[in-house]
């Protein structure tokens, strides 16, 4: 629902924003931080992505919410699969190459 809300132009740009990050995010093939790290594995899934997927609902109006949710459902209909996200793992795989950078730097001197 959220990923068509972002493709609807009368959504405002603050909830589009904010849809786009969790969409990437929570369709990546891969984490930002591995589910096997003990408890920090979850506290994506369990803490940050339920607080922004409520923050971008409240931010959306009703009409885009309705007509969102009605297009996601005919393509999961038509698809039968969940949808990935290439996007959030390029992000990903960035923020990982820029932290291990920034160690190999920190370590190095």
């Amino acid at each position: 629902m959220l990923w068509f809300a972002t493709k609807n132009p009368l959504t405002p740009w603050l909830p589009k924003a904010i849809c786009i990050f969790i969409v990437a995010y929570a369709l990546s093939p891969i984490d930002l931080i591995p589910d096997f790290i003990p408890v920090l594995g979850y506290v994506d899934e369990v803490i940050l992505l339920p607080i922004l997927i409520w923050a971008a609902i409240r931010l959306i109006p009703k009409s885009i919410q309705q007509e969102s949710k009605n297009m996601a459902e005919q393509w999961l209909i038509q698809h039968r699969s969940k949808p990935r996200s290439y996007l959030g793992l390029f992000i990903i795989v960035v923020i990982w190459l820029a932290i291990l950078l920034w160690g190999y730097r920190l370590f190095k001197a």
